[in-house]
């Protein structure tokens, strides 16, 4: 089966933080949406949330037809799936949860429609182990929240069809994503496995007294992440090098840093200590600002990064 229909219809399930920027997304790209949650108050929380974010997505730019009338909402798991083209979940990380989760979403869905996970952690693999139609699943993990960020990474299971993967790296792109194809499973995916290997020696060197955590966080967003905005790494590397470039930089600064490698603090914990150190120090930082105005923040200096990157081609691609 190609999986290449047309998609006008999105099934979002669980609207909490990721399945409402989803949301979001979706209705900005034109598209219909029909989410459903459990929870209390999920379809007032949804909305908000919609509401919240709809002037920026505005500013970003939206679709001809995009409208948050085109939202509905139905607490019936089956009524939101009946007439879904594609179905984005975004249920609870637990793999009994998920898989039970997965079996009817594929009972209930069409079945030539693509079922893409969010999830951060689980493969797909074993979410998809008790499907009837495997094939057509797949892990579609955007990088929050997904109404901004552009990335998603995409990988299928042991049982999921080439045709799917490839189907649903081509709608991704098609909304304005930019969706990467991972060739193997492996925890945690990749975006955020580069995100942890990167935290665990900021927090090593404020375990070791190195620097407070606002330095550590200074560090970054205004060092290397400054740079990690405009282009990857591997490419300002290659900028590095200079004339010579990427094979400069090989043949001679490779080795320094394979150094550094060996240098880097050790596999360590979480201890009691440290959490309390890095929670004091972020309560410093954030200054008496609450989670929404900080959020705020962020996304501002996002979206400007944003435009800025629309307006660069030659970064585009990097």
């Amino acid at each position: 089966m190609p999986f290449n229909k047309p998609v006008r219809r999105i099934a979002i399930i669980g609207t909490g933080v990721i399945g409402a920027s989803w949301s979001a997304f979706y209705l900005a790209r034109g598209f219909s949406v029909v989410a459903t949650d459990p929870a209390p108050h999920a379809e007032e929380t949804l909305h908000r949330f919609v509401d919240s974010v709809w002037p920026d997505l505005s500013r970003l730019g939206l679709a001809k037809n995009a409208s948050r009338k085109n939202l509905e909402f139905t607490a019936n798991l089956k009524q939101a799936l009946t007439d879904a083209d594609l179905v984005q979940e975004n249920g609870p990380e637990r793999a009994d949860f998920k898989v039970k989760l997965f079996a009817d979403l594929d009972q209930a869905s069409p079945v030539d429609s693509i079922i893409a996970s969010s999830s951060s952690g689980l493969t797909m693999t074993v979410m998809q182990s008790e499907c009837k139609h495997p094939e057509r699943c797949v892990v579609g993990h955007p990088f929050n929240p997904p109404h901004v960020i552009p990335l998603v990474e995409v990988v299928g299971g042991t049982r999921t069809s080439p045709e799917a993967v490839d189907q649903a790296i081509a709608f991704y792109t098609s909304v304005g994503k930019k969706a990467i194809r991972l060739h193997k499973e492996v925890a945690g995916h990749v975006a955020n496995r580069l995100q942890a290997a990167l935290y665990r020696e900021v927090v090593y060197l404020i375990e070791q007294g190195v620097l407070n955590v606002a330095d550590a966080d200074t560090a970054v967003c205004w060092g290397p992440g400054l740079r990690w905005g405009a282009m990857g790494p591997t490419l300002l590397f290659h900028l590095g090098g200079g004339e010579g470039g990427i094979q400069h930089f090989m043949d001679h600064l490779s080795g320094p840093m394979a150094g550094l490698w060996k240098d880097l603090g050790p596999l360590t914990n979480f201890t009691p200590e440290i959490k309390q150190t890095l929670i004091d120090g972020v309560v410093g930082a954030a200054n008496g600002r609450s989670l929404e105005e900080l959020a705020r923040e962020r996304d501002q200096v996002l979206f400007g990064l944003l435009r800025l990157r629309s307006q660069a081609p030659v970064a585009q691609n990097a």
